[in-house]
């Protein structure tokens, strides 16, 4: 139906363009017939007026809807025959009504194809529409140097409001109207339009089209003056470094490697170890601890491959000894020896900032020796101290002992056997991991989670098969269990002085239940690291994070942040990304910045079944009121997964309605991480479902899962009429 109105519409519109040049309609609108039937207008509207006025502004506003050459001859016109004051009244509006007509044209028409098409690279300048749109427009329409039809076509093919485009293009276009009104009162001296735009009038207008941005600008220099008035004084006159880098984790590594890249010179300062989390305590050996716990339950389910079920024999100090080898191996990427190679100053201490381009570093002194302090001066400054996990305020936590998803890697590399009873506080990707993990090698393992289930973030059917999978290895789950206090267990002995035994009370609809536990794992998030580093002195913005704009500027435009401090994804990826926008605009923001993009943001849960996501996905389409339709494909249907025996899980694809533009994807399975970056490429790029239906897929990999989740898709919108022609075709060619 939709189709059909945009024809109609086309057709009409296609119909009057060419009517108007079929009878020959530009003659009507030269100058030298202008000016031949000056008279002659003029009496008709002193003979009619009101009839005349109204007619004059139907065909002006058609002029401008239609885009047709000749709206210059009419503002003339207008100012010929009604005068100054009148005339710029009414081609005002008739201009500005006729304008917005054909943006709403241009909208209707063009809009949806082009975004469906064009989604990715449309949805980033929208947004910049959103937030300046309106003063780009007025500045445009202040310049009569821009084509208005041109303005009225392109902004059709944004999200700007209509009633927004017609005000501000109102406003804007008064001043030209006037200008060529005004030349129309004095019509009869004119030779031609020559004289009408005089060099000096021509460069007035562009001034004042330009005087809106200059103001910005203006103001903007101002307020960067008024944040740092207080530090002025301070700002030396030459810097020691180009750029300084507080955090050697992803982010902070990442920054340092660009500015080095550019020959600026750097310091990286860390105060523990390099890599940060990700390297020490996060990624890489929960990722090792989940290989060896993978393994085996793998050897514990033979069965399922042809062979015998065999319950693994090994060494838990073994297990702990492997991961600190993962993290050794991989150490040398981080390492102090590669980023000083790199041309990166790295300094090992504590940073503290003191002015705006002052770093104190405060280095441990030797045996009783009090710290060392150094200073240095920088021209800019970003901030990656990265985050740690959440302690809840649970009573009696702190007297019991407990292990978060930093300390228990140290803390387990001192037993030789893992601690048989586990309790894990949180239900989102860290604690369903560790549980799984230490549920596979043999521990008893409690998982309690307040909310109602696991993976909250996640939709429901992701969020099921991971906790029956968990369940399935053995892991008790507490949902909507609420923590109330933990209690020491009389009579036993901590394994080791940081943690346990002890007694974690929880509530679940009235009813308490303790739970003896060797060990308590607090999983339930990780907060920025905010304090210590001189924010707060120089009136930086944190709430959970250090509050950064668009181009991770802090309120100090020297200032900049990046990674789990900056937010808004506590991501190693996400923190890499943003880095080269951090270093990019620290470095040559006085030239060009850029906006950090966060349009398509991969993440996954390392369970099993891995859970990977881009995009949004069914809950948050709802929450938004996106609409959306949804493609599904099960791992059962893949001929890899049947072969591996990895049948659970699904590919998910949200789409817009009626197209195969890519909304969200939501992979549950095996390798659902690897097979996930296919769509992450594809939402980048703007392709959709055809383009990866298109793409020869090996066989058999479990990437042909992606295949068939397009395929489903196009089964699911097949021209069901037309078949129905084609197998009447061919039942004519049967005879």
């Amino acid at each position: 139906m939709m189709n059909l109105k945009k024809l109609s519409l086309l057709l009409v519109l296609v119909a009057l363009f060419a009517a108007f040049f079929w009878f020959d309609g530009s003659r009507y609108l030269s100058f030298d017939a202008l000016k031949s039937s000056q008279s002659a207008l003029a009496q008709r509207y002193a003979d009619q007026p009101l009839s005349f006025i109204a007619s004059y502004f139907v065909v002006y506003v058609l002029a401008t809807a239609l885009s047709i050459p000749g709206a210059v001859m009419l503002t003339l016109a207008g100012g010929a025959i009604f005068g100054l004051g009148w005339g710029t009244l009414i081609v005002s509006f008739a201009s500005s009504i006729g304008a917005t007509l054909a943006f709403l044209a241009a909208s209707f028409l063009l809009r949806d194809s082009l975004e469906a098409r064009f989604n990715a690279r449309l949805a980033e300048f929208n947004r910049g529409v959103e937030n300046e749109g309106a003063l780009y427009l007025f500045t445009l329409r202040l310049v009569p140097l821009v084509p208005f039809f041109v303005i009225n076509l392109l902004m059709g093919l944004t999200q700007m409001r209509t009633w927004t485009y017609y005000w501000v293009s109102q406003l804007g276009m008064l001043a030209g109207t006037a200008v060529y009104v005004n030349a129309g009162t004095q019509l009869a001296q004119l030779d031609s339009l020559k004289g009408i735009l005089s060099p000096a009038l021509l460069g007035s207008l562009v001034l004042l089209g330009l005087f809106p941005l200059l103001a910005r600008q203006v103001a903007q220099a101002l307020k960067k003056r008024q944040v740092y008035a207080r530090w002025l004084h301070l700002k030396p006159e030459q810097f020691d470094r180009n750029l300084i880098v507080i955090g050697a984790g992803a982010g902070g590594l990442v920054t340092a490697y660009i500015a080095a890249a550019v020959k600026a010179k750097v310091t990286l300062i860390e105060a523990h170890k390099m890599g940060g989390d990700c390297l020490n305590y996060g990624c890489v050996p929960s990722k090792a601890l989940i290989k060896s716990a993978q393994v085996a339950h793998e050897m514990q389910h033979g069965a399922r491959y042809g062979l015998q079920d065999t319950t693994p024999v090994f060494s838990f100090k073994a297990v702990m000894q492997r991961i600190q080898s993962v993290i050794a191996a991989i150490a040398p990427h981080d390492s102090v020896e590669r980023y000083t190679a790199l041309g990166v100053e790295v300094l090992s201490g504590h940073a503290r900032i003191v002015n705006p381009w002052t770093i104190e570093i405060s280095q441990p002194g030797a045996g009783d020796a009090p710290p060392q302090l150094q200073r240095l001066t920088t021209r800019a400054i970003v901030i990656a101290t990265g985050a740690r996990p959440t302690v809840p305020p649970l009573p009696g936590l702190q007297e019991v002992g407990f292990l978060t998803s930093d300390t228990l890697w140290e803390a387990f590399a001192q037993l030789d056997a893992l601690p048989q009873r586990l309790v894990v506080l949180g239900g989102g990707p860290i604690g369903c991991e560790l549980a799984q993990s230490f549920a596979r090698l043999g521990a008893a393992v409690t998982l309690v989670e307040m909310a109602p289930r696991l993976l909250m973030g996640e939709d429901e059917d992701a969020s099921q098969i991971v906790a029956q999978s968990l369940q399935a290895d053995g892991v008790r789950l507490l949902k909507s269990h609420r923590a109330l206090r933990c209690e020491p267990l009389p009579g036993a002995s901590p394994l080791v002085d940081a943690f346990g035994p002890g007694v974690l009370v929880v509530e679940h609809s009235g009813t308490s239940l303790s739970i003896e536990f060797d060990a308590l794992i607090c999983a339930v998030g990780r907060s920025a690291r905010l304090t210590g580093y001189g924010l707060e002195e120089l009136g930086i913005d944190t709430d959970k994070t250090v509050r950064t704009n668009d181009y991770l500027e802090t309120i100090y435009p020297n200032i900049y942040a990046a990674g789990d401090v900056a937010g808004p994804f506590q991501l190693t990826h996400v923190a890499a990304h943003q880095a080269w926008y951090a270093a990019v605009n620290a470095l040559f923001g006085e030239f060009k910045k850029f906006k950090a993009d966060y349009r398509v943001i991969p993440r996954a849960t390392f369970t099993d079944p891995e859970v990977a996501r881009v995009g949004i996905n069914e809950q948050e389409a709802r929450a938004n009121n996106t609409p959306f339709e949804v493609t599904k494909f099960a791992l059962a249907d893949l001929d890899r997964a049947l072969a591996d025996s990895q049948t659970q899980g699904f590919v998910k694809v949200l789409t817009v309605p009626g197209k195969d533009t890519i909304l969200g994807v939501c992979i549950v399975g095996h390798h659902a991480g690897d097979l996930l970056a296919e769509y992450v490429l594809a939402m980048k790029h703007g392709l959709g479902l055809s383009k990866i239906l298109g793409t020869i897929h090996t066989y058999p990999t479990m990437s042909e899962a992606n295949k068939y989740a397009a395929g489903e898709w196009k089964k699911a919108h097949a021209p069901q009429q037309l078949l129905k022609w084609v197998a009447k075709y061919h039942d004519w060619k049967r005879g």
